[in-house]
């Protein structure tokens, strides 16, 4: 079996390689990894001995944030590795100040040692995702620590097949396993595997702290006003289309439309179903060029434009403070985005059907504090029964509030 993983990790590159000349993410994948170990090198003494952080895309980079930032402060002078396998997360966070922040190389035998010698771990962390043979066997070879934090485990992945075997042996290469919830414990100890913890959620924390500080944005204040504000966050294009009757029928209301995807044909599309809307970057430039006079006037002159699409990165987490309802995106495709960062601010959260690897979502659910919609109506129905339910934002924020804790368990344990 291992000579087929192999196999097709190196036709994975080749696939890539030739979907670089026509696809711009793929381009940005093959053209990162581009004299990869001699950008190490360049960073890295192996003498360094940092902690190796292994993320997946941006998403898991949040989640793992609490761990990684706890372990920076409790020890400053400790030097940190950062790895994303995609562009999405390495391209926004590749100056991340924290850390020295590379692409992952192919996971093949000599990549595998190649990278474990340059660094030289003193142990790795990887968030939820994301098993790879070569380095995890690498690492286990070495008996270099190797830690999966916020991990989430159901019972038709692979690992609990009776095909899964060789999968099941990746995951004995593993140190320590820290899972969100009862489920994957149990399941984990049904292929004898007994070094876990019921640690839960690390992005609870991050969303926490994040809801207690948030950062202000005066163009958006300055957009709002003291209108009601409906957020929907990370959509795709499925979701957007949801939108457009719930807009129409709540003219007194405010829309932030936050798309998970910002390239410019994303934008237009949206901008078609909603002509009347003002894109982010507009205002910015708007506000910018009345600058002598007062935010109260400035905001007169947008006070026409009820929708608001954001055109770029890195405002969605600070936006929900400015909401009384959101709609996560995602749920009509690969699944829902992030729930959490909306439900710490107070924010019942509506989203697609495809939700069932996310436990937070059913806990949401089964608090009264988030729906699950599939058409139009469905998301008036739910729009209309959370727009002025107090307890349902009680309870998202109580939700939170009572699940944060896994980074201090977590860094006992590992640091």
């Amino acid at each position: 079996m291992l000579w087929i993983y192999t196999i097709g990790i190196v036709i994975y590159g080749l696939v890539l390689r030739l979907a670089s000349l026509f696809n711009a993410k793929a381009k940005l994948f093959v053209a990162g990894r581009k004299n990869i170990f001699q950008k190490i090198q360049q960073k890295i003494n192996s003498n360094d001995n940092p902690i190796w952080f292994h993320f997946a895309s941006l998403g898991e980079f949040e989640q793992g944030r609490p761990v990684l930032e706890k372990l920076k402060a409790n020890d400053p002078s400790q030097k940190i590795v950062v790895t994303f396998f995609s562009p999405s997360g390495y391209e926004i966070r590749k100056n991340y100040a924290l850390a020295d922040v590379f692409y992952l190389p192919l996971d093949t035998s000599s990549n595998a040692k190649k990278f474990i010698n340059s660094i030289n771990p003193k142990f790795a962390v990887f968030t939820k995702y994301e098993f790879w043979y070569h380095y995890f066997n690498e690492l286990h070879e070495k008996q270099i620590p190797l830690y999966l934090i916020s991990g989430i485990f159901r019972p038709n992945q692979v690992f609990f097949k009776w095909y899964g075997s060789f999968y099941r042996g990746i995951l004995k290469l593993v140190t320590h396993f820290f899972v969100q919830n009862e489920e994957s414990v149990s399941l984990l100890k049904s292929i004898g595997i007994n070094h876990v913890s019921l640690s839960g959620d690390t992005r609870f924390d991050r969303v926490y702290e994040n809801a207690l500080q948030p950062k202000k944005l005066s163009e958006i204040e300055n957009f709002l006003g003291n209108s009601p504000t409906f957020i929907a966050g990370s959509t795709w294009p499925e979701d957007e289309k949801l939108l457009v009757s719930l807009i129409e029928k709540y003219p007194d209301w405010k829309f932030i439309i936050a798309p998970h995807e910002i390239g410019q044909s994303h934008i237009e599309e949206i901008e078609s179903l909603f002509p009347k809307a003002i894109k982010f970057s507009n205002l910015n430039i708007m506000i910018s060029e009345i600058h002598d006079i007062s935010p109260e006037a400035a905001y007169t002159l947008d006070s026409s434009h009820k929708i608001l699409i954001i055109d770029n990165i890195g405002l969605l987490s600070s936006l929900y403070q400015y909401a009384k309802v959101a709609y996560i995106g995602g749920g009509f495709g690969a699944g829902i985005h992030n729930t959490l960062e909306a439900a710490a601010f107070g924010l019942p959260v509506i989203f697609g059907p495809k939700y069932d690897k996310f436990q937070e979502a059913k806990d949401l659910i089964t608090i009264g504090a988030a729906k699950s919609v599939t058409t139009s109506n469905e998301l008036i129905r739910a729009f209309e029964f959370f727009k002025s339910n107090e307890m349902a934002s009680a309870d998202a924020k109580k939700y939170v509030e009572q699940k944060k804790g896994a980074t201090e368990m977590i860094v006992k344990a590992i640091a």
